[in-house]
């Protein structure tokens, strides 16, 4: 297999978005490497659409700032979130001619919706709330007429490094042998980690695994305990959950508990929502509230997917309450890169999801990611054109060399994916449950479903919406003999499951307050001194530790 210029782990909208980018040289050899079908990624059941501000709109790019720096409760990079908001438009344009359709008012303007943390409506939708479907739609296709080498259903194991720069990914084919892809350039864009969690949104993919490789090579990797939970999943046993789009509440739904009382402002931000319904269930002992979206007219030709997802449940929006309940949604932190998508391994990229660019800080705001991953996507697409290849002091990595003046980092030295990694045995299918006897081990050995379900129980009652230095204990405790078990052949899911849990309950057990997407029943206030990042990293040689910047171990409390 001959060397690529680039590598691109994953096909969502980020690594699509460079891969495109970077394909249209003739002249550089280009590669997608993703563990499903091309348009199989979190992706495509991303309903929200792309918040941003184009030229004809009476809205401003600094109203967008502000919006997304106060649903990020402290800890967005302010430079991330500039770059972000002022050259979103200009992706949402690029991608409109690669074919993209984004739902039009009667005159042909750009239908808008208000969403929660949002100021005013400058969402962009397709399909009413089909949008995510729309974007990798668009983007696949532009792909698929590119000259780029294209490897479905291979899984990526490990990244190779040699000489203190990244080299390529160990991986394995449909088959089950073992590659090693060489690459000049790799680019992680694998998406987040909802497969975590019991309950969630995210497809079964979503396993975290670009996270889990970099934590393996101690790459630095930030904000993990910032776990979103979206509000309104609908209550249904269907998984991935549906999603009952935040468009609703934009357009008036209203959220309802048992006694059919309203609790809280339908369009804050969504950790603000989530901790309110979680506490509204604990009081009322249920399982989950009402969305109350009987008043929408039109609902059928607004929201043509959400009517059709509903209509499956035996739901009539028009006459019924919809059930629902906070579900794993986005995991806000990621492998972390400077403003140009560059980490702190040379060679190494990483994007979207996947990625901590700081611009969400504590909680995203919603519609910020498809728009963050077109954005960064583009610029660390540009910046491997121009033949960089290391990380600059910019953005949320500026900390780590002890420069800007933006938040300071809390660097943990024990690393969550020392001790384990995923065995060369078994095949992609196998991990993603679809291989038979493989999947299922024999006889002999724990099944990779039971596995999976005894993690996601485990995160669910220790680390979801509201979370306490005990239930996080209690997690951990399950998580090792998860983790002694995943030691067999064939369980690279669930490898980079436990490793991306360590590092989110590691870190979530040493952030003392509540902040964003991360609320701990036992340190309810936000504290000033935990203004800051948690970094799980190695030393990385160039990377030198500053005067903000402190060590400590993954199990102590810092000081």
């Amino acid at each position: 297999m001959a060397e690529l210029d680039v590598l691109v782990v994953g096909s969502g909208v980020a690594g699509l978005s460079a891969a495109v980018r970077l394909a249209g040289s003739a002249r550089r050899s280009v590669g997608v490497l993703t563990k499903a079908e091309l348009e199989q990624s979190a992706t495509r059941w991303a309903q929200g659409g792309v918040a941003a501000v184009l030229s004809s709109d009476e809205d401003s790019t600094d109203l967008h700032m502000a919006d997304t720096i106060a649903a990020g409760a402290g800890l967005c990079d302010m430079d991330a979130v500039r770059i972000l908001v002022n050259e979103g438009p200009l992706r949402v344009e690029e991608l409109v001619a690669l074919g993209a359709v984004f739902d039009r008012e009667a005159g042909g303007t750009f239908a808008r919706a208000r969403e929660g943390g949002h100021s005013t409506a400058r969402v962009l939708h397709a399909g009413g709330a089909a949008t995510g479907a729309e974007v990798e739609r668009a983007l696949v296709g532009a792909l698929e007429q590119s000259a780029a080498a294209i490897y479905e259903r291979w899984f990526a194991l490990d990244l190779l490094v040699d000489g203190g720069t990244c080299v390529g990914v160990s991986a394995l084919d449909p088959e089950g042998a073992l590659h090693e892809v060489l690459a000049r350039n790799v680019v992680l864009a694998t998406g987040g980690a909802g497969q975590l969690y019991a309950v969630t949104t995210n497809p079964p993919e979503a396993t975290g695994d670009g996270i889990a490789m970099a934590l393996r090579a101690g790459v630095p990797v930030a904000d993990v305990e910032f776990m979103q939970f979206h509000p309104t999943a609908l209550h249904h046993p269907a998984m991935p959950r549906p999603l009952l789009s935040e468009a609703l509440r934009g357009h008036g739904a209203l959220l309802r508990d048992v006694l059919g009382e309203r609790f809280v402002d339908e369009l804050s931000p969504r950790d603000v929502v989530s901790r309110a319904m979680a506490e509204r269930m604990a009081t009322q002992h249920a399982d989950h509230l009402w969305l109350d979206a009987t008043a929408l007219e039109a609902f059928e030709e607004r929201f043509p997917t959400l009517a059709a997802s509903i209509a499956e449940a035996g739901l009539d929006p028009g006459r019924d309450w919809l059930p629902i309940a906070p579900a794993a949604h986005y995991l806000s932190g990621g492998v972390l890169t400077d403003l140009d998508g560059a980490t702190a391994l040379p060679a190494l990229w990483a994007a979207g999801e996947t990625a901590c660019t700081g611009v969400h800080g504590a909680n995203r705001l919603a519609s910020n990611s498809l728009l963050e991953g077109m954005v960064f996507g583009a610029r660390l697409a540009d910046a491997i054109a121009a033949g960089r290849s290391k990380a600059e002091p910019t953005g949320a990595m500026a900390a780590l060399w002890g420069s800007g003046s933006g938040v300071p980092c809390l660097v943990v030295s024990e690393l969550a994916g020392e001790g384990l990694r995923p065995h060369a045995g078994g095949s992609s299918l196998a991990d993603l449950g679809e291989g038979g006897e493989a999947a299922t081990g024999g006889k002999d050995r724990t099944s990779t479903p039971e596995l999976r379900s005894r993690l996601q129980d485990a995160m669910t009652a220790g680390a979801g919406v509201v979370r306490s230095g005990s239930s996080l204990h209690d997690a951990e405790v399950a998580l090792e003999e998860v983790s002694r078990l995943a030691s067999q052949p064939g369980q690279g899911e669930i490898v980079n499951l436990v490793t991306v849990a360590r590092a989110l309950l590691g870190s979530a057990r040493m952030r003392e307050e509540s902040r964003g997407a991360h609320g701990r029943s036992d340190f309810p206030e936000t504290s000033e001194a935990w203004r800051r990042r948690i970094v799980h990293a190695r030393h990385i040689p160039g990377v030198q530790v500053g005067s903000d910047v402190q060590l400590g171990g993954a199990g102590r409390r810092a000081r």
